[in-house]
């Protein structure tokens, strides 16, 4: 399965351009989960949600929707990650459970200011649980400093089979190589002057990715790290998301990806 969406779903220019002038507020996630196949919520990033948000959530949205959520900043944001434990299991235990088959993968968004380590790195990936009550979790990593782009970062996120966030944008590093189990890119490169935020080649080209990683392929032109490619297995699922740069566009971006997927 390939999934598009964006980066949550209330942001008041989208009226009139994604969401209609007289829709209600509280039916903006139904109306962008009957349109898109994902959304990644950002408000997890910043504040506790409560188990009566994720209920609501997963009761607003179709039955095959998936919401990636990211990781609370107080994990990722500090300076000894080997004591991000509590703060991981508090994140888990918030409600985020409700979701249930719902609930994708969750983004681990370090800082700019963090630098490789990788002892303090490995740390951090051992407090990520593979499964809790049951439901198994999938997790995805973003850095955004340059010391990452190293092979012993890749082989670290490898042996915990933890994936890698692929961020399309011109201010962090651009990584493609394939960690985990499932592909996770975020694009960051939308402009105002194009009605679909990307170009059309420009999305071609990552509907031609994404179809080649869906199927457990690399692609030629992957910007990959590690001098070793992953092993071609099974087809993966590919989670994309059109998430900063020019916000107002990335609802038509969504769908036009979408449509090229589709053909």
């Amino acid at each position: 399965m390939i999934r598009v969406g964006i980066g949550g779903f209330a942001f008041p220019p989208w009226r009139g351009v994604f969401y209609p002038h007289d829709l209600p507020r509280s039916r903006e996630l139904a109306h962008a989960s009957r349109h898109l196949t994902s959304i990644e919520i950002n408000g997890t990033f910043y504040r506790t949600q409560n188990p009566a948000s994720f209920r609501r959530w997963y009761a607003d949205t179709p039955e095959d929707f998936v919401f990636s959520l990211k990781g609370p900043r107080y994990s990722t944001h500090r300076r000894e990650l080997s004591e991000s434990g509590a703060s991981i299991e508090r994140f888990l235990a918030s409600g985020v459970l409700e979701l249930r088959e719902k609930l994708g993968p969750i983004l681990w968004q370090f800082p700019p200011t963090a630098r490789f380590d990788e002892g303090a790195l490995a740390a951090f990936l051992e407090l990520l649980p593979p499964v809790v009550d049951g439901l198994t979790l999938c997790h995805v990593i973003e850095i955004r400093d340059a010391s990452f782009v190293t092979p012993e970062f890749i082989a670290l996120l490898r042996r915990h089979r933890i994936a890698l966030a692929f961020v399309d944008s011109d201010e962090y590093p651009e990584m493609h190589d394939v960690t985990g189990d499932f592909v996770y890119v975020r694009l960051r490169r939308s402009v105002q002057t194009e009605p679909t935020g990307y170009s059309a080649p420009a999305l071609d080209g990552w509907a031609r990715r994404l179809r080649i990683w869906s199927a457990g392929g690399e692609p030629d032109d992957a910007r990959r790290v590690h001098p070793k490619q992953a092993r071609e297995e099974t087809p993966r699922d590919c989670f994309a998301y059109f998430i900063s740069g020019a916000k107002i566009r990335a609802p038509a971006a969504a769908l036009a990806l979408i449509e090229l997927l589709a053909r």
